[in-house]
């Protein structure tokens, strides 16, 4: 499940116990194990950066709802913290002070090379399971965004994007993101 990350298995954590950590690494709860996840790269931090300020642009003239970077999701007994997310504006209130207390629409997990297994097996399905209506998964080493969707019983494929795409949503109308200005591509 966790190839390249540090699962703490000492116990049972909840998420009380959870609430409780205070030593400044990035953690997630799933199945009652932490798991501890690398501190993000330049790459990554860049990339994640660009596509939660094109969205948030985007937002300021057309006041649809909220986006959010790097904040937790609390899912039942299970706590993720998505790169990037999107809440519609009719679920506003479901954005407490220091997480989520359902899932967001969207969901934007940027791959680290420790995390891309995790990010696309585990999370994927917990987001699924839990309502998240669109997901996209971004890969800065091959500047590419693969989207998915939610169907009746599983994501559907909605395509895979690279620097000469421009990425839509229609979870937010007239969105036109140019990957060539998120990515480095070259």
């Amino acid at each position: 499940m966790t190839s390249g990350l540090t699962v703490l298995k000492d116990k049972v954590y909840t998420v009380e116990d959870y609430m409780k950590l205070d030593d400044d690494n990035r953690y997630e709860l799933i199945d009652g194990f932490l798991i501890r996840e690398p501190r993000p790269r330049y790459e990554h931090q860049k990339t994640g950066g660009r596509l939660y300020n094109q969205i948030a642009n985007y937002l300021q003239h057309n006041p649809v709802g909220e986006v959010i970077y790097e904040m937790d999701v609390h899912l039942g007994d299970k706590v993720v913290g998505p790169d990037v997310l999107f809440v519609a504006q009719e679920r506003r209130s479901i954005i407490g002070e220091l997480y989520l207390t359902a899932a967001p629409d969207l969901v934007v997990e940027v791959l680290s090379p420790s995390t891309a297994a995790y990010v696309k097996k585990t999370k994927s399905k917990l987001y699924f399971e839990n309502g998240v209506r669109e997901y996209w998964i971004v890969d800065p080493d091959q500047a590419l965004v693969e989207v998915l969707a939610a169907g009746e019983q599983e994501w559907r494929w909605g395509g895979v994007y690279g620097c000469d795409d421009v990425l839509t949503t229609s979870l937010l109308p007239g969105l036109e993101i140019k990957l060539s200005d998120v990515f480095t591509c070259g």
